[in-house]
């Protein structure tokens, strides 16, 4: 166990210390947010009815921008090598990185995004379930995250490709995350069972990233 978490402290560390993932992505996120209302126009009932929606979007594309961090600086100075023949099962080691990336960019964004919310005049009744729901879908991201990285670690400029990858299967945390909320400011439908389905999705991506991606470094590396 003390691997496992020394990996995460590790990855932490040095997410917050370079910064430049996450301010791309707190960046990113806050733009995206801030134009939409200038260019929707100023029906705030419109914006309330679709602000669950673009939260989500907006913060499943900002993730995207640091999904390629995961594994390839480690790719490119050895590092992934010395975790494949570690004591530390690989498997562990791409859950450790997985969990590492979801501190470091997921948490601030689901932070902000009630104050963002306020653009969209959000209802603040429905700040606890958005934050909820994020919380318990985000996960899922930086999962399946891991195994478009590990796919795409020894390629340079492998961003768009991961893209490509990854967004089909968001579909599914887009989806249930927004029910959620919808469900929370009273549009129709019940709370528990599309979180229950969102954090359903999440425990299978917890077992099955890992070991997807743990497949791909191997090959990789091979």
């Amino acid at each position: 166990m003390k691997p496992f978490l020394a990996l995460i402290a590790r990855d932490v560390r040095l997410g917050l210390r370079e910064g430049g993932a996450l301010g791309a992505a707190l960046g990113f996120y806050v733009i995206v947010v801030a134009i939409l209302p200038l260019g929707l126009g100023p029906d705030m009932n419109l914006l309330a009815r679709i602000a669950p929606g673009v939260l989500w979007v907006a913060l499943l594309l900002s993730a995207l921008l640091s999904l390629e961090r995961i594994f390839h600086a480690d790719y490119e100075d050895g590092t992934l090598e010395m975790l494949a023949t570690g004591p530390l099962p690989l498997e562990m080691a791409a859950l450790a990185k997985s969990l590492a990336h979801w501190i470091c960019t997921a948490i601030p964004l689901i932070i902000i995004s009630p104050v963002l919310g306020l653009l969209f005049n959000l209802d603040p009744a429905a700040f606890g379930p958005l934050m909820l729901s994020m919380a318990a879908g985000t996960p899922a991201v930086s999962f399946l995250g891991a195994v478009g990285a590990a796919l795409t670690c020894g390629l340079r400029r492998g961003g768009l490709l991961l893209a490509v990858l990854l967004l089909p299967l968001y579909v599914p945390v887009l989806i249930f995350g927004v029910a959620s909320v919808n469900a929370a400011m009273g549009l129709g439908g019940s709370f528990t069972a599309p979180f229950s389905i969102l954090c359903a999705f999440t425990l299978v991506t917890a077992v099955i990233g890992p070991l997807a991606a743990a497949a791909a470094i191997r090959s990789a590396l091979n």
